[in-house]
């Protein structure tokens, strides 16, 4: 039986070249990686909206005959959920890295200032701390200048959820900035009430910032590799 491809997607302002690493070091695991450039993340579409987004998504994990991995970072949780409620029977597992589902009628993004119809990279001050802990002036200098702008279409997109198989979709929470034992309290506690309802869902440490893909390819890349 093959196994199941990865398919990577990358949150705000970064294209699927942030997985680079990641993929290689699957690959060398003999696991099969599909890095997404989401619309609006990479391809100069600054009109992309979150439909658009998944419908890109949802061609990579079609583009399959078997079922998928899907991963997805920060805001892109949400995403990776989107496409588990639209192919619940496609997505083998759901890994959420250093994030959370939104729910059905939800902001997608709406965080930071939208500028000119787009959601610019707002600089560091908004991550000091565990997020960014971990990348150093040259890392963050380089991250900045190819963070990609964000359209407002994406990023003020609403969340639209109607399949309840999506609950039967097993889940793993990859824990960077915090701990498995935060996340474990915050579903508990009704924070996210997605994977509250979710019939299976793992939690698993990595010692990273928020972004472990550039920060921790290696690692990340096992923890993936051994789902």
């Amino acid at each position: 039986m093959n196994e199941a491809q990865i398919v990577l997607l990358g949150g705000l302002w970064l294209d699927g070249s942030v997985w680079a690493g990641v993929a290689g070091e699957l690959a060398d695991r003999g696991r099969r990686a599909v890095p997404v450039t989401l619309p609006g993340q990479g391809d100069g579409n600054t009109s992309a909206t979150l439909a658009d987004q998944l419908t890109a998504v949802l061609a990579a994990v079609d583009a399959d005959p078997g079922r998928s991995v899907v991963v997805g970072h920060s805001a892109a949780c949400a995403l990776a959920w989107m496409a588990a409620d639209a192919r619940p029977g496609r997505v083998e597992k759901v890994v959420l890295i250093g994030g959370f589902p939104s729910g059905d009628g939800e902001s997608y993004a709406d965080f930071f200032e939208i500028r000119d119809g787009v959601l610019p990279f707002p600089g560091w001050r908004p991550f000091d701390g565990a997020d960014a802990a971990d990348l150093d002036e040259p890392a963050r200098q380089a991250f900045a200048a190819a963070a990609v702008p964000v359209p407002e279409g994406v990023a003020r997109g609403v969340v639209r959820l109607t399949d309840e198989r999506r609950f039967d979709v097993p889940v793993v929470v990859v824990c960077p900035e915090f701990t498995p034992a935060e996340a474990r309290d915050w579903i508990a506690s009704g924070d996210v009430p997605e994977l509250a309802r979710a019939s299976h869902v793992d939690l698993v440490d990595i010692d990273s910032g928020h972004w472990p893909m550039i920060t921790r390819p290696t690692e990340l890349a096992r923890i993936l590799a051994a789902l």
